[in-house]
Parts: structure tokens; sequence; C-alpha cells
């Protein structure tokens, strides 16, 4: 059996690395077999490479290497292995205290989060049991701490409802941090942190989605609906009212509706209470809308396209907030059944295509980036996936994600719990990472397995 030998051993054996380059960005390297893997770093003529691709020949390897510094052209020259410190140099954050890992080959290197570059939306993917969610935590955790973006997380598993709560092993300095933002985690039920919306705050085309209603084909229904309901009150007593004393055959035929829907019988009608369209709207630093305390799919629905519509009718405000949808494919399935999963995604597919400019960035999470819809994971800039064994998936997303590395995408159906592959603006360089721990507690742990003696 052979023993796995470093890229610093057989430099330091006097084996050789050679490098090349017509242009200073773009390197070929040639090595004993054996000596490099995607991820790795090297020096040649002051100018830092990382190893792309690597590609086994009869006797050597041929590597492929971008360039992360630029010094200009130079003709086959030895090359050595970058030093931690070299590497740490080009992969900190902005701020520097951004950390959203350590490289798996490096586990001295930290690599940063560029904060500013989040103006892009994000893709993030892995299986389950990847660690993705608790990925997720980590970054929104640094996102809260270290910067002053809103973040307002749809959240249908409630997996980030402890946002707020530091973990045993947050530092005193983080939980400083944590403690002086503002975080709000509304979930269904009473008080202030009740997750609300007003009906007849909501579009026509957003009332009609949730009580299945066509325009043309439901014309009386919708005419009744869009003519009283928006100066009833709010709650189903008052429509209730609206629709019998004023409504006539079609205001009571537009409550049969109603009431074969059990929309009258939802936990978010706001009543008095402040929906969450109004708590966004203040920008606290975080809110978490936790979905999963809600029973009904179609009222999780329905909050979300609330949510989505009025942070597009604020549009011209320019007010930034980063938008994350937890289980994106729970809101941007590629075909939607229901009317109001068609609304949410219409919706998010123009928050993709047209949301950068005014503020409105993404952060998507998924298992898989083909239960997503392609015309929202292909305006993506930055890619986060963990672990990943499905060979379409791999493929579809080095389709769509062109800016990262085949060889490193490669390795990721290796990748070990909490390790993955981080590209885009959002960071300095490609990098393999382990996620750094968490600063706050998971809401959603997975349940353990019964052990011990039967």
């Amino acid at each position: 059996m052979t023993t796995p030998v470093s890229v610093e051993d057989l430099v330091q054996a006097s084996t050789r690395v050679d490098a090349s380059s017509h242009d200073g960005r773009s390197f070929d390297i040639r090595s004993a077999t054996g000596l490099l893997q995607p991820g790795d770093h090297l020096v040649v003529a002051e100018t830092l490479l990382l190893v792309e691709e690597v590609v086994t020949g009869d006797d050597a390897d041929h590597a492929r290497a971008a360039a992360l510094t630029i010094d200009g052209p130079v003709g086959r020259t030895p090359a050595r292995r970058a030093s931690d410190e070299e590497v740490a140099a080009v992969l900190r954050g902005n701020p520097p205290e951004a950390v959203l890992g350590h490289l798996v080959q490096r586990p001295a290197v930290p690599v940063g989060v560029l904060a500013h570059r989040l103006d892009r939306h994000t893709f993030w993917c892995g299986q389950s049991g990847s660690g993705k969610t608790y990925a997720l935590g980590v970054a929104l955790e640094q996102v809260l701490t270290r910067t002053r973006l809103p973040v307002v997380v749809l959240d249908p598993n409630s997996d980030f409802v402890r946002l707020r709560e530091p973990t045993a092993s947050c530092t005193p300095a983080d939980r400083a941090r944590l403690a002086a933002r503002e975080v709000r985690v509304l979930s269904a039920g009473s008080g202030e942190d009740a997750l609300t919306f007003r009906f007849r705050s909501m579009s026509p085309r957003a009332r009609a989605a949730v009580l299945r209603l066509d325009p043309v084909a439901d014309r009386h229904e919708y005419n009744v609906l869009n003519r009283l309901l928006p100066s009833a009150g709010d709650g189903p007593d008052a429509v209730v009212r609206a629709l019998t004393e004023l409504g006539g055959s079609d205001g009571l035929a537009l409550l049969e509706r109603m009431q074969n829907l059990q929309v009258l019988e939802w936990d978010v009608w706001s009543y008095d209470r402040e929906p969450a369209t109004e708590v966004i709207a203040r920008r606290p630093a975080a809110t978490v809308l936790d979905l999963g305390s809600l029973q009904r799919t179609e009222e999780q629905l329905a909050v979300a396209l609330a949510v989505l519509d009025d942070l597009w009718q604020r549009r011209e405000r320019r007010e930034p907030v980063l938008l994350v949808i937890d289980e994106a494919h729970t809101l941007a399935a590629p075909d939607p059944e229901r009317p109001l999963g068609r609304a949410v995604l219409d919706r998010l597919v123009q928050i993709a295509a047209e949301g950068r400019k005014y503020g409105l960035w993404l952060l998507l999470s998924t298992q898989r980036p083909s239960r997503v819809h392609r015309a929202v994971v292909s305006q993506c800039d930055n890619l986060t996936l963990m672990r990943m064994n499905s060979p379409v998936d791999l493929a579809e997303l080095g389709e769509v994600f062109g800016f990262v590395p085949p060889g490193m995408l490669a390795r990721s159906p290796r990748f070990r719990q909490g390790e993955a592959l981080v590209a885009g603006g959002f960071v300095a360089a490609p990098s393999i990472v382990r996620v750094a721990s968490r600063l706050t507690q998971e809401g959603g742990i997975d349940v353990p397995v019964p052990l011990g003696p039967a």
C-alpha cells in the first residue's frame, strides 16, 4: 500500500512542479503523478495560483491553474507550494472578521465572505445530511453580526427560529454583537410576534390567487372581491359582514367559496395585529418568518406572496435586503400546482431577474437544483455546494455556474458533512471549506436514532 505524500514533501524531495503561461492569468502545470489536486495553491513568479483541474497522463499530471494575483506572463518555470500566509492574504473576508470557514486542505487558512458582493443572488445546495442548513446558519450569522444588511428568512421547516439565541460556546464579543442586533421571529399564534398578513392589502391578483379566482371565468366574484374587500375591516367577521350585506348573490357565492376553501379559518389574519409586511418595512436586522408553524400549505404560500409582493411594491425606495428562501423548492418549484404557488413563483422569477438593481437580493437554499425553477437558479452569481452525489445535478450546476472549476465541482460527492465548495463574487476565489461553528442555536436539528438495548 502506497503512503500518501503531500505536495510539500514532494517539492522538498526535488520533485519538480513546472508552470507556464502566456497571459499571466491561466497556467499550464506539469507535475509528478499524485502531486496536485483541485483546490491546491502554488506560487510561480510571485503569482499565487489556484489549481482548478488535474488530468493524469502516462508519465505526469497535467493541471490547469488560475492566477489569483497577477504578475504578468511567464515561461516554463518551477512552482512552489504557497504558504498558509500567502493564501490567507487573498482569501480573507471583507470585513476581515466575516469568516465562513477554513480551507479543508489548509485548516490554518480562514475563508472570508466578501459581504459587499452579496448584492448578487446566491444559490446554496447540498443533499440531505450534508450540513446545508447548519452552514447556511453560519453564513446568516456572519451577515447579522458583521454587516448592517437586513435579512428576511422564509423558513418552512422552522430551522432558524433560534437565530437570536447564542450557543454556549459563543464568545462574549459575539454575544454582544448578537444582542445589539434586533432579530424578530414571527410564528403562528398571538401576541406581538404573531405571523400575520392583511388580506385586504394584497394586490387584486394575489387575492384572486388565494381564492383560486379567474378574472374572466369568475368575473362576478372577482369583481365583488376587489370592490368590497379593500374597504372592509381585516378579519373573517368583517369579510362575512361585507359580503353578506353588500355583495348580493355574487357576494354570497364568494363567501361560499371562502368557506369551502377554509380561508376564514386561517390563523394568519392580522385583525389589529401588526402584519409581517410592516415588521419587515421597519428593517430589523433579521426577520424570520416561521412558515413551518403554519399548518396549511396555502397559508404558507399566502404569507410568502404577501411579503414578496410588498417588497416588490416598495422597490423604488432601494432599501437593500437579503431575502433568504430556505427549502426553495417549496416556493420556486418548476411547475407549481396551486394558483398561489404559481403567483409566488412568478414574483420570485421577477425578483431574480430585476430585483438586484433595487437591492432585493436572493439567497436560495435547496437539496437539489433541479427542484428549483431554472429561471431563478440561472440568475444566481454565487454558489455554495455541499455534498451532492447526483451526476445529473452536478452536470446542471456545471452548466449554470460556468465560473466554477470543473475539477473542484467533481469533488462534491466526496465531501464530508460540513464541507462545501464556495465560488462566485462573494468569496475571493473558489474554495473548498469546512464551515465554522455556529454562534446561535439550531432550530430544526435532526431526530436522533434511539440506541441502547431494547
